[in-house]
């Protein structure tokens, strides 16, 4: 049995009560208000430890540093290629995936890792908005083009006539 710690339930709690899958260091900074002397190396333990009794989710990404998720129930996260932000992604079950990958499969399919990544919506709105921009800005250069073709055009055919 785990003797109970004020500053782990302290870390649980402050993961519970979030949704933006910080890291060990965003977790550290917020612990600090409530614990000034808490390490980092001791916010690191007791992430680990809760992940490892199931009561948190450590969420490994491929650019950065783990992230760290207070609802331990499976669920699906997004990953922004962008900004590097995780997401629950709230969606039906596909468990179904087991049993179509176990159907050409001699072993024993327990479960799956599926991650989902791309733009977050706020990158998203962002490219929308660069991209608006950018045909906007190169629909008013084709239009000058068009113009000065227009008024250039016949300047050429009078020279060479």
């Amino acid at each position: 049995m785990i003797k109970f710690s004020r500053q782990r339930e302290s870390i649980k709690n402050n993961l519970m009560g979030r949704t933006d899958h910080p890291t060990a260091e965003t977790v550290y900074s917020d612990i600090r208000q409530e614990y000034p002397n808490i390490s980092l190396g001791t916010v690191y333990r007791n992430l680990s430890l809760l992940a490892d009794l199931g009561e948190i989710q450590k969420i490994s990404t491929e650019n950065g540093p783990d992230r760290f998720d207070g609802n331990p129930k499976p669920h699906y996260h997004f990953f922004c290629t962008n900004c590097n932000s995780v997401l629950d992604l709230k969606m039906k079950n596909i468990d179904l995936i087991n049993v179509i990958a176990a159907e050409e499969f001699a072993g024993l399919i327990e479960g799956h890792i599926t991650r989902f990544y791309g733009l977050c919506p706020d990158c998203k709105k962002l490219l929308d908005k660069s991209t608006n921009f950018a045909e906007n800005k190169k629909e008013k250069q084709n239009q000058k083009i068009l113009s000065l073709i227009h008024i250039s055009e016949p300047t050429r055919l009078r020279c060479i006539s």
